[in-house]
């Protein structure tokens, strides 16, 4: 984008739409932002952005109109919208009424495409919700001091495989593993909720005397195949591994160049003190 040219965020949860604001900011771009009301942290009021419009996650019609007014022909979106607001939460308007009635799945790249084609068709192009944050990449390798063991290593290439098929159907990215058996599989509830019910489980069976698995868990995080970078992107905070410290979980692996770091480098720091590997890896390799 130029510099001076209108940008407009389409605000999520989460620390990634401050991050991306202040990044967009700093390269000479004026931002407007829409903030939903369910999801969007009150701390993107004091960001320095041109505008910001709040509206429900319903309304697709405000979206566009407001962009309209504001000029803004590129948009970006950044930060999650929890899944389970999308399906049950929302009051969508006529515009959107009639994407969902559209729609022959309900998963998220389904609903989030045909919402890309509308503001397509309306004159707002999407752009990829890694720009102005490619240093915020996963770069390939052992990315924290220790190496994963054999063990770990074994996990990570059996979950990768299941993360794959599980991603393909656009059900989760997250798959949680322990001596190469699947603990947990993600869906609505997202990666930290699926982490922390794989060490539920794990502690629940060590206390009932009947678990042949190590409670040591390998979090396993995947893109989609042809995954679309304008939404849904795979993200990893210090909570994660905060959670993964909770849960019991040794090891940590993503792909290269598709995963946000949102912490940047505080995310190694903590996966060391905690003892964690993080593995990134090509996602051809999976």
């Amino acid at each position: 984008m130029a510099e001076g040219q209108k940008l407009g965020l389409i605000a999520g949860n989460g620390s990634f739409p401050l991050l991306l604001l202040d990044a967009a900011r700093a390269q000479g771009a004026q931002v407007v932002v829409a903030a939903i009301k369910e999801e969007t942290s009150p701390l993107i009021e004091s960001r320095g952005a041109a505008t910001v419009h709040w509206m429900s996650l319903g309304e697709l019609s405000k979206l566009i109109d407001f962009f309209k007014r504001e000029g803004v022909s590129t948009a970006i979106m950044a930060g999650q919208v929890k899944h389970k607001q999308i399906f049950s939460s929302i009051r969508p308007d006529w515009r959107l009424a009639k994407v969902l009635l559209s729609l022959g799945t309900r998963n998220t790249d389904s609903l989030i495409g045909a919402v890309a084609k509308v503001l397509e068709a309306e004159g707002i192009h999407l752009i990829s919700s890694t720009s102005y944050l490619e240093p915020l990449l996963a770069r390939p390798g052992v990315l924290t001091r220790r190496r994963p063991s054999e063990a770990e290593q074994k996990d990570m290439d059996y979950g990768r495989q299941v993360a794959r098929h599980l991603a393909q159907y656009d059900i989760g990215q997250t798959v949680v593993i322990a001596q190469a058996a699947c603990v947990a599989l993600e869906a609505m509830e997202g990666t930290d909720a699926t982490i922390i019910r794989a060490g539920e489980l794990m502690k629940s069976a060590a206390v009932d005397g009947d678990s042949m698995l190590s409670r040591e868990l390998t979090v396993v995080k995947v893109a989609k195949p042809n995954q679309d970078m304008r939404f849904d992107v795979p993200v990893i905070g210090l909570k994660t591994i905060e959670t993964m410290a909770q849960a019991g979980a040794t090891c940590l692996a993503i792909d290269a160049g598709k995963c946000l770091f949102l912490d940047g480098d505080k995310i190694i720091h903590a996966a060391d003190n905690a003892g964690i590997a993080v593995v990134a890896e090509a996602p051809d390799k999976g």
